[in-house]
C-alpha cells in the first residue's frame, strides 16, 4: 500500500530501496521557504543499519504490512535462540540479535509474537510488561521526598531499574520491557 510521505508514522514498517525498515521517530518540518517534508529515522529489519531520510509530501513509499505468529521460547542454545510454533510444534531457530535489549526479560516457556515478512522472521516481540524479582535495591535514604525519588535496584536477570523508595530487595515487580521502568508492585 503505497502512503504520502508526510503521513508516515513511528511503528510503521516500509520498503525503501529494496530494504525493510521500520520507523523509529520523525519530525514533520515546515521551512519557511520550500514545501513541508517528513524527517524520518529508520531502522532496517534485515541487517540493523540506522538511516535518516527526507520525505516531502509529494514523495509516495510502500507499507508494508507483516505477518504475525505466536511462538513460544524453548531454550536458548549459544547466541541462537529456539522457539517453537505454537499452531503446529515446528521449531525455529533464530539470532539473539534479533531481540535486543529485550533478551534479557526472555525467560523459558515465554509466549512471542515472531513478525514475518515473505515467511522469514524479521522481528521477536515479548510481552510489553513482565512480573520480575528484585535481588538487590539500594537503602532509603533518609531526607529524600516521597515524590518522584527512585531508587535503583537490580533485577534477577541482572537489569537495572529505578523503583520507589518503598520498594525493598525479594519483592516481585511489574516492569515494562521495552522502556526498562517499574510499572507496579506485582499482585
Amino acid at each position: 500500500m503505497k502512503i504520502s510521505g508526510v503521513d508516515i508514522r513511528p511503528g510503521n514498517i516500509l520498503e525503501y530501496e529494496g530494504g525493510i525498515w521500520k520507523v523509529a521517530k520523525i519530525q514533520h518540518t515546515q521551512p519557511g521557504k520550500g514545501g513541508a517534508f517528513m524527517q524520518v529515522e529508520m531502522k532496517n529489519l534485515i541487517d540493523g543499519r540506522k538511516t535518516n531520510v527526507r520525505f516531502r509530501s509529494a514523495d509516495t513509499v510502500e507499507r508494508v504490512r507483516l505477518d504475525t505468529k505466536d511462538f513460544q521460547f524453548l531454550y536458548e542454545d549459544g547466541e541462537q535462540l529456539v522457539f517453537m510454533d505454537k499452531d503446529n510444534y515446528d521449531q525455529i531457530t533464530l539470532d539473539s540479535d534479533l531481540l535486543g535489549d529485550a533478551k534479557a526479560f526472555l525467560t523459558d516457556g515465554m509466549d512471542v509474537t515472531l513478525e514475518l515478512y515473505d515467511e522469514r522472521p524479521i522481528s521477536v516481540q515479548l510481552p510489553e510488561q513482565v512480573e520480575a524479582l528484585i535481588v538487590e535495591a539500594d537503602a532509603v535514604v533518609k531526607g529524600q521526598t516521597a515524590s518522584s525519588s527512585y531508587k535503583p535496584a537490580i533485577l534477577e536477570n541482572g537489569v537495572r531499574v529505578m523503583v520507589p523508595p518503598h520498594i525493598e530487595s525479594g519483592t516481585r515487580i511489574v516492569v515494562d520491557v521495552y522502556a526498562r521502568e517499574y510499572v507496579r508492585k506485582a499482585d
